[in-house]
């Protein structure tokens, strides 16, 4: 089936906004609706984990996202005068029952349709999972937290309060951000740009990981970034806060003699078995 879809989605992406109406606007949304299904089971994704641990972007899924964007015409979805919003008519809020397994506490959270959320999945309000995201069984998404278009989040994961992990949509071709099975992600943290944070990581409060942000790996003295096409990537059980080191060189005179130094985050250690016990506390607020 994906192959067929692929191709039908790589067709309809191609064409130009005037030769998508009519009947070929109608055998779009067609098409679309089958591929929204698909992204809504699970079945496609953004982006996936291969054998060598390496993860690769479908582009065709990326695209069929963006043709959703572009076939869509705003629709009223108020529910009443007070409560009003208009959104595009392919991407209305996922359709959820009791059957889903999910558990959605009350309060103002919305999942847009396209979304993967995978059984055993709590989300704590207010709380946003955006079109073509992917989120694995026995997530916690947090109060406050944002998963953005494409994000990859793997099962078991904490996505703690005021968290945001970032989309990447555009380009087709960038790597969404990846965020591995049993990963804890403190609050107030952001994971931005396409950056990987591998299985059962720990992310204290506040540390924020971009494209170009710099890790300092205290404990294996080295320093991990972004090397090109290569995605900036957090190991393995690592444990990362947030830090700050002296501006030196490069800087003015000033800037030194200021004291002024950047934010940094660091690798202070990799799990252990003081860190699993405090873990586990988790599993109590499930």
């Amino acid at each position: 089936m994906s192959k067929e879809l692929e191709s039908k989605i790589d067709e309809l992406a191609a064409l130009r906004p005037e030769e998508l109406t009519g009947s070929s606007s109608s055998e779009a949304r067609q098409v679309f609706g089958r591929f929204k299904d698909a992204l809504n089971a699970g079945a496609i994704r953004a982006a996936s984990r291969q054998s060598d641990g390496n993860w690769i972007v479908h582009q065709w899924v990326k695209r069929g996202i963006l043709l959703g964007f572009r076939l869509g015409e705003i629709k009223d979805y108020s529910v009443n005068e007070t409560f009003r919003y208009f959104d595009k008519d392919t991407y209305p809020t996922k359709q959820l029952d009791k059957t889903s397994g999910v558990r959605i506490v009350p309060g103002g959270s919305s999942i847009r349709d396209g979304a993967f959320v995978g059984k055993g999945v709590t989300i704590m309000p207010p709380a946003y999972i955006n079109a073509g995201a992917y989120v694995d069984e026995g997530t916690m998404v947090d109060s406050h937290a944002l998963i953005g278009s494409c994000a990859q989040v793997g099962k078991r994961c904490h996505v703690s309060a005021a968290a945001q992990i970032g989309g990447v949509l555009e380009p087709v071709g960038a790597l969404p951000v990846i965020i591995e099975d049993e990963v804890l992600v403190g609050g107030n943290c952001g994971v931005y740009e396409g950056a990987i944070v591998r299985s059962r990581a720990i992310l204290a409060s506040g540390v924020i990981l971009t494209g170009s942000t710099p890790v300092y790996d205290a404990a294996k003295g080295v320093v991990r970034r972004r090397d090109g096409e290569k995605p900036l990537e957090i190991p393995e059980g690592a444990v990362v806060v947030a830090g700050a080191r002296a501006i030196h060189t490069g800087a003015s005179a000033e800037a030194s003699a200021w004291g002024l130094s950047v934010y940094t985050p660091i690798i202070i250690k990799y799990r252990d078995e003081k860190t699993e016990a405090s873990v586990k506390l988790e599993e109590f607020l499930r």
